[in-house]
């Protein structure tokens, strides 16, 4: 100031050589404000002080102060030159205003500025934001005298267009040309390398960084290093971070966001401590990279931890911060963290919303997930596609099919819906929701390779309706079009002749797994094969396979036998199943109720108690039993002797009305299907509360006369109401489908597509 004083004292200050050297001195330092006073008292700017204020707005990223004084210019008719167009170029593309732009390119393509290499880089760098990488190319063929800004300019444009092995033609191009690259040609080279995956060109990369005497920049070496933990080769990035002779804050985080992504966790905060020891500050890009290392491990104590350092070090909670908070809770299953940090975020992007979103599905939260979607688009968000590839899965998991039909309509509208991902979520979806048909039209008429996962979701889809012969008919398919099986592959076939009772064809498949296919059964196919064998009531087979297998049974193998040891025959095998997974896992609360329902059938009341009695001892709790229906736009659950909906006391007179119609049709209880100790009449009004008789009678009450009928059960559905919703079917002249946590039941005209067998 005290300059500009003498300056004005001198009476220099209209001069336009040093009017422009101060406005360069005010921009510097930021203060814009004091570089207009100068700029205003000039009456009629030079076109370099115009480009100095230009210049200034520019580096303080005031892009429409820069184009308005752009514009000022024109309507003065003051001289324009190659700076000025390249400056108010730069300012639309910081504000992503393409017509501005091209507008500018336009009204000096006649002037032949294009061609000037200044301005050309800037054309360069302008097209490639807007994914114009042809034009981009051929303002680059135009440019006469190119220097390294040009070069750097368009292979740094290829790079971030995703062509990379264009850049490093170019990069080599150059070098032919006889221009000496400079650090920012080979942080563009490194970043190409690494998007194609080429370690020994990434070598050679390396090799040249060190011939062109670039073994000490910092900017170089952390790129470097950030490109081999980028490609999986942690260990030759931590040797590049060791020797660097100056390790910036961007080189630490870069070296512990690469272990991270290497799944080397403890090693990224062996890193951070050395860092803090060292007296480094840490930001948020580097509790970023260690709270991602949480996440991977679900280390939720270490992510509070670091939370609280953030807060108490006083950092933005800035939208990636907040997001990766966000995603840390829901992984760890913390979702009233991961609700109060999503809440209080003042900005939310698509991945904020999806991390949230994603969370509650995989939580087993479906319909607050769908919730959740519905306020996403009230506030205008656009969904993406692993938001909506979630969505698809919720949807399944609440056999909601008009919902997954709206999800689908999104999909189609967004330009997703033939993405190989999404066709295999859809028939997915379809298949749970009882619409075989609906998966069948999307995995014939799909315009995608079909990969194995595709295949996969076809076999699974027709194995859980029962339909196993289709499912093996997709498998040979599959073979036909040389698609390799993998190991889902088997475990949905097997699951899909065990609910088909196709014993022998499940057997044989099994056998072609090693000899035919060289893929070793482990652990899953194992339980899916005694599970063929328990439900086709050859338990001593099963129990004599389990003896046969080449290593310990875990606990799926023992829980399948465990679920078929439930008649009184078979008590003992029960219960030395269910001692051999208490200890492997004691805190398992489903092993308990199967054991006590094994006590329950063979009327041993006291060990039932004892049981009982084990379970809240160890704080543990039966999951309950829920049945859902979907009505309108909405899905309803139903618990047991649920009283809670509004019109619980109609769905209970219906009820009593439909027990009066099914018993005249021969309807009778079965009472063993309940496993307490109680009266028989007391037996039989508990099995009139089970959750899917309420969600039965409350769909009859709110669809019209013969519309189809769909419930969701998350537990096996018992042999009375499987009895009785074939009575029902009959009585009320409609489909009832009946999706339970094994399969589906088709029930129609007093039949079960099941045959019984379930």
């Amino acid at each position: 100031m005290s300059v500009h004083a003498q300056i004005i004292t001198n009476s220099l200050s209209s001069d336009q050589f040093v009017a422009t050297r101060l406005v360069k001195a005010y921009s510097d330092v930021g203060s814009l404000e004091s570089a207009r006073c100068v700029f205003d008292q000039i009456p009629q700017p030079h076109v370099f002080l115009c480009n100095a204020m230009m210049n200034g707005y520019l580096r303080n990223e005031l892009y429409n102060e820069t184009l308005r004084l752009f514009q000022m210019m024109g309507c003065h008719n003051l001289e324009i030159d190659s700076c000025t167009c390249t400056f108010a170029l730069k300012a639309c593309t910081g504000l992503s205003d393409y017509e501005s732009g091209m507008g500018i390119i336009r009204g000096v393509a006649e002037s032949r500025k294009e061609r000037d290499r200044f301005f050309g880089s800037s054309v360069i760098n302008f097209l490639v934001k807007f994914d114009h990488i042809d034009e981009a190319q051929r303002v680059f063929d135009g440019i006469r005298h190119r220097d390294v800004v040009c070069w750097n300019a368009m292979i740094g444009g290829y790079v971030q267009a995703c062509h990379f092995n264009e850049a490093i033609d170019l990069f080599f191009e150059m070098r032919g040309c006889g221009n000496r690259p400079t650090p920012v040609t080979m942080v563009s080279l490194m970043k190409a390398c690494e998007g194609i995956g080429n370690l020994q060109l990434g070598k050679c990369i390396h090799g040249c960084v060190l011939g062109l005497g670039m073994g000490k920049d910092t900017l170089v070496l952390t790129s470097l290093l950030d490109m081999y933990s980028k490609m999986g080769h942690t260990q030759i990035a931590y040797r590049v971070f060791e020797r660097m002779p100056m390790k910036s804050l961007v080189s630490w985080n870069a070296m512990i966001s690469g272990c991270v992504q290497s799944g080397l966790i403890h090693e990224s905060f062996e890193l951070f401590h050395r860092l803090v020891n060292t007296g480094g500050g840490f930001d948020s890009a580097t509790t970023v990279s260690l709270l991602q290392g949480c996440s991977q491990t679900a280390d939720l104590e270490t992510g509070k931890i670091l939370h609280g350092c953030i807060l108490r070090k006083g950092l933005e909670l800035n939208l990636i911060l907040s997001t990766t908070l966000v995603d840390l809770y829901c992984k760890c299953g913390a979702l009233d963290l991961a609700t109060s940090t999503f809440n209080r975020m003042k900005d939310k992007n698509v991945i904020t919303w999806t991390a949230m979103l994603v969370g509650l599905a995989q939580n087993g939260l479906a319909e607050a997930a769908l919730k959740l979607f519905h306020q996403m688009q009230e506030e205008e968000v656009d969904a993406n596609f692993v938001t909506l590839v979630s969505l698809v899965h919720s949807c399944a998991h609440l056999g909601s099919l008009k919902k997954g039909r709206s999800v689908h309509a999104h999909l189609i509208r967004s330009g997703f819906a033939f993405d190989v991902v999404n066709m295999t979520a859809l028939i997915d979806m379809y298949a749970k929701c009882g619409k075989m048909n609906s998966a069948e039209r999307i995995f014939e008429n799909g315009y995608v390779y079909k990969d194995v996962i595709l295949w996969n979701s076809m076999i699974t889809g027709y194995g859980i309706h029962g339909h196993g012969n289709q499912a093996i008919g997709v498998y040979s398919r599959m073979i036909e079009e040389r698609v390799k099986p993998n190991q889902a592959t088997f475990v949905s076939l097997l699951a899909a002749c065990s609910h088909s009772g196709l014993v022998d064809e499940g057997i044989n498949l099994f056998n072609s797994m090693e000899t035919d296919h060289n893929i070793r059964p482990n652990e899953k196919h194992y339980a899916c094969f005694v599970d063929l064998l328990g439900r086709a009531g050859r338990l001593e087979e099963a129990e004599a396979f389990i003896r046969k297998m080449p290593f310990e049974p875990g606990g799926a193998v023992l829980e399948a036998l465990l679920s078929w040891c439930r008649t009184p025959r078979n008590i003992n095998m029960g219960v030395e199943t269910a001692d051999r997974l208490l200890q492997l896992d004691a805190m398992n609360p489903g092993i308990y109720v199967v054991l006590s329902n094994i006590y329950a059938e063979g009327k041993r009341w006291d060990a039932v108690d004892h049981i009982r009695g084990l379970m809240r001892k160890r704080g543990l709790a039966k999951i309950p039993g829920y049945s859902l229906i979907e009505i309108g736009n909405q899905v309803y659950t139903f618990f047991a002797g649920d009283d809670s909906h509004p019109k619980s006391g109609e769905i209970y007179r219906f009820i009593e009305t439909l027990r009066l119609e099914v018993e005249t049709c021969g309807y009778v209880p079965d009472t063993s299907c309940v496993l307490r100790d109680v009266d028989e009449q007391m037996k039989v009004k508990l099995l009139w509360g089970h959750s899917e008789r309420l969600a039965i009678a409350f769909g009859i009450l709110s669809t019209p006369a013969g519309s189809l009928i769909r419930i969701t059960k998350n537990l096996r559905v018992c042999v009375d109401c499987h009895s009785l919703t074939k009575y029902i079917s009959k009585i009320v002249k409609r489909e009832i489908i009946v999706r339970d946590a094994n399969r589906f039941h088709h029930f129609l005209d007093g039949e079960c597509s099941c045959g019984d067998y379930w």
